[in-house]
């Protein structure tokens, strides 16, 4: 797997990705339309490409999934403000290659921060096995950190 910024032509795909896979939340603690901002918004999907914060999940040639990413040079550290796999790629490693794919990506980075709804049982876990350290929780969210050695 290897991530490379996505382009407006590919945002109608990872729309339908990003649908698909935020609705399974609720199998996971979530209510019927508690997803992310946005999560099924072609417009905002746009404006993250426009703005090179947009990547695509790539096995192949195929997109799998798609991350949103801010980084900052001058502080080393990295945002990760979403990720997601498609359902259909579901529980097959995918996510685990993705953020393995984002850390690699950003070699200058000392700390990898994320945040997750508090209800989301999936996310905590995944999170978690990858060696992300809760930091806070606030207004119904959980705040990560990973930092390297």
């Amino acid at each position: 797997m290897y991530i490379v910024k996505a382009e407006e032509k590919q945002v109608k795909t990872i729309v339908g990705m990003s649908v698909r896979a935020f609705e399974t939340d609720v199998s996971v603690g979530g209510t019927k339309g508690d997803c992310p901002p946005g999560y099924d918004s072609a417009e905002w999907h746009k404006q993250m490409a426009r703005a090179g914060h947009l990547y695509q999940a790539m096995t192949g040639k195929d997109i799998v999934g798609a991350a949103v990413i801010f980084s900052d040079e001058t502080k080393n550290t990295v945002y990760i403000g979403r990720i997601f796999i498609d359902s259909v790629y579901h529980r097959k490693g995918y996510g685990i290659r993705l953020m393995e794919c984002i850390e690699k990506n950003y070699p200058f980075a000392e700390e990898f921060d994320l945040d997750t709804p508090s209800w989301n049982v999936r996310t905590k876990a995944f999170y978690e096995k990858l060696g992300y350290q809760i930091v806070k929780k606030e207004d119904g969210f959980v705040f990560y950190r990973k930092t390297r050695k």
